[in-house]
């Protein structure tokens, strides 16, 4: 049985079965409604998503590629738990390719798009909506990286930030920090407006490194959730 309540909808019988689960699935770990360490039952998910055994199993071979779940040997498939060493990995990686990004990145890049994501975010915020805040924060990164033109980065970008999201859910809980990432967002954008790759270039160092900073407090506060003995 699994260890927590389920928050999934029955899948759309009428489309294929396997992107669904798979989204589905991926969404409810990044979210945190799937904890890490709870057991994750092939047939308790098939019941509750309305689907066979084989198209559950299929989803979770995807998320065990994704580093998300992981099969203990005569014991069942588990939510992986957060690694510290993943996450400064993944963060590294990240910072890597975002801030080739911005510095890539003129005024004309920019899509209209991005200050309705700003001032979205801004309304989030007010109505203290951390996870519609976290969709609009995702959807900001992938803007500035799909205005490269390029088509890789967007899809390398949100790979990588799969080791992080699950420790940005626990960070964004402290409503006092989704103001100051809006206002990085802000500063990011402005200085692409403005011509400026010095700046644009450490303010997102800046604010893709801040999750470094609440990494030892989370994980001291949520050591249930951590990988025990291997946090640097």
């Amino acid at each position: 049985m699994l260890s927590a309540p389920l928050i999934l909808r029955p899948i759309d019988p009428a489309r294929p079965a396997g992107p669904q689960i798979f989204d589905a699935l991926r969404g409810a770990i990044l979210r945190m409604d799937f904890v890490p360490g709870q057991v994750l039952s092939e047939a308790d998910l098939g019941t509750v998503l309305g689907a066979s055994r084989t198209p559950v199993r299929e989803a979770l071979m995807r998320l065990r590629e994704l580093g998300l779940v992981e099969t203990r040997p005569s014991r069942g498939t588990y939510v992986t738990p957060l690694d510290a060493a993943r996450i400064r990995e993944a963060q590294f990686l990240r910072e890597a390719l975002e801030v080739a990004n911005v510095m890539r990145l003129t005024q004309a890049d920019l899509p209209d798009t991005v200050d309705a994501n700003l001032q979205a975010q801004a309304d989030a915020i007010a109505c203290a909506d951390d996870m519609t805040f976290q969709a609009l924060d995702d959807a900001f990164h992938r803007l500035l990286a799909e205005a490269t033109g390029l088509k890789r980065p967007a899809v390398v970008l949100m790979q990588e930030k799969a080791q992080l999201d699950r420790l940005r859910v626990l960070s964004l809980r402290d409503g006092r920090r989704l103001g100051v990432l809006l206002d990085e967002h802000r500063a990011i954008t402005q200085a692409i407006r403005s011509g400026d790759a010095r700046t644009a270039e450490a303010t997102m160092r800046a604010h893709l490194r801040s999750v470094l900073d609440v990494l030892d407090d989370l994980a001291a506060r949520h050591s249930d959730y951590f990988t025990r003995g291997r946090r640097r």
